[in-house]
């Protein structure tokens, strides 16, 4: 694995959620809101379980070495891993773009000896792992492809046609 890697995985994942959010803007209140199943049960419910989850692991990231782009107060604010954030679709529109960038701009941090460092973090339960920085730092970036993929079947339950899933859209020639 290599910084390139990690870059275009940081890029897609801005990329991906552009075009999603586009799409998440055309929703109603009720839509937005609307129970669909699964663990995460409606849009609002997956975006904010992304949003908190993405904002946790750079607070994580943090005790690796410092990072100019983690060192602010926005990471003062604490979340929990059942906090149901964005009261409407349009507070999560505004926050999301916020939070993609500060990801771009850690990834553009990261050294090639920190993909290779020993990270040691606590779980939400608790529970301490010792890990490989670089293998933590892909499971940050796959985490909301996965969970992108569900939103994509509620969207598409909702009548709105999508497709932000391509990688190629942010590869370089």
């Amino acid at each position: 694995m290599t910084t390139e890697t990690v870059a275009l995985f940081a890029r897609y994942n801005q990329s991906a959620n552009e075009a999603m959010n586009g799409i998440i803007q055309t929703l109603s209140p009720e839509e937005w809101e609307k129970p669909l199943g699964g663990f995460f049960p409606s849009v609002r419910s997956l975006c904010s379980h992304l949003y908190v989850c993405d904002f946790n692991w750079l607070k994580r990231f943090k005790s690796l070495r410092s990072f100019a782009s983690l060192n602010d107060s926005f990471f003062d604010q604490n979340y929990s891993f059942k906090d149901l954030l964005f009261q409407d679709k349009n507070e999560y529109l505004v926050q999301r773009p916020d939070l993609d960038k500060r990801m771009l701009a850690f990834v553009d941090e990261v050294s090639a000896a920190d993909l290779e460092g020993v990270f040691i973090y606590t779980d939400s339960q608790g529970k301490t792992h010792k890990r490989k920085f670089g293998g933590c730092l892909l499971q940050f970036l796959n985490h909301e492809t996965h969970h992108r993929g569900t939103i994509s079947v509620f969207l598409e339950m909702l009548g709105r046609e999508n497709d932000f899933s391509s990688l190629a859209r942010v590869l370089e020639s």
